[in-house]
């Protein structure tokens, strides 16, 4: 058997996009080219590995093996010119991330500092939620992951790099702003704009309540963190959300955080990655930075924003 890389990156662009078409497009190929090499990966392994169905394509047993050991085959090629590259001192290669979506409000500074180091890297960082992330850490998909809460029960490094604190939020004119010390029982009184279950947000609010055997009022559930902040601005409720999620809106006095006895949650913002992941010089340059550098940097960009 003899198979080669431009069988296995044609299969591979085939499996993962389910269409002929679009992996000739991905692939500056044409579509006839495309095919050809699959049959010729399936003639080699004497197996087929796709079949139409209508007009969508599936993979068989045979193929769904095929494409996993593909993928990892392909990756490992990516992860060893990111290395040869670097060694050859060039500071580039390759660095796949991902973000849950409220990291979205610092990550991309950090992103900046680090592109500043390495101008030739090439970055990609999907931001999306939790469930896809650790689909993609489980799939070697990503480097590493930016998470607030990592699970349990997964063989998962998570590293704790910077604070998250969780706060309570309410619009300027609303009867509790300004107030000190507000106890626990009156949060049962007020409606809470809560994110859509799986949310590490609503999760981390779901368990202060529950801990302290009160009611949480979810008045109404919404899918993302600037539909909360909208909605609570709109005068519809409370709102938990992280403090860095904020900044814009405190100075612009859009939003109030609200002085709650307990308050804010305190809570980590991890680096995640596979348990046993050999990680790319690159790579390991930015789980660095965001270890021992990331508090000061995106401190140093606040007093810079702050400054008049």
């Amino acid at each position: 058997m003899h198979l080669t890389l431009r069988q296995l990156t044609c299969f591979d662009a085939v499996a993962r996009l389910r269409s002929f078409t679009r992996a000739a497009e991905e692939l500056h190929l044409t579509q006839p080219a495309v095919s050809m090499q699959v049959k010729q990966l399936e003639g080699q392994i004497g197996l087929t590995l796709t079949e139409n169905i209508g007009r969508a394509i599936h993979l068989t047993d045979a193929g769904k093996e095929v494409y996993a050991y593909a993928r990892a085959i392909l990756q490992e090629l990516e992860e060893l010119e990111t290395v040869l590259v670097t060694l050859k001192g060039e500071g580039g290669g390759r660095l796949r991330l991902a973000a849950i979506s409220t990291a979205n409000y610092f990550a991309p500074r950090l992103l900046g500092t680090f592109r500043q180091r390495f101008p030739s890297a090439n970055i990609s960082m999907d931001v999306t939620n939790r469930e896809s992330i650790l689909a993609q850490i489980a799939a070697n998909g990503v480097d590493m992951a930016i998470m607030g809460q990592p699970p349990g029960g997964m063989e998962l490094e998570a590293i704790p790099f910077m604070d998250n604190p969780l706060v309570i939020v309410a619009r300027p004119g609303h009867p509790l702003a300004g107030q000190a010390r507000i106890p626990l029982q009156r949060l049962e009184e007020e409606v809470f704009l809560v994110r859509e279950p799986g949310s590490g947000t609503r999760g981390a609010m779901e368990r202060f309540f529950k801990k302290r055997k009160l009611t949480l009022n979810a008045g109404m559930e919404m899918g993302s963190l600037e539909a909360v902040k909208q909605g609570v601005q709109a005068g519809l409720g409370l709102g938990l959300i992280p403090r860095d999620a904020v900044e814009m809106e405190l100075r612009l006095q859009r939003l109030v955080i609200l002085d709650v006895v307990e308050f804010p949650i305190r809570r980590h913002w991890y680096v995640v990655l596979h348990k046993g992941k050999r990680l790319t010089p690159l790579a390991a340059a930015f789980r660095d930075l965001l270890i021992g550098e990331s508090g000061d940097l995106l401190k140093a960009g606040a007093d810079y924003q702050d400054t008049p």
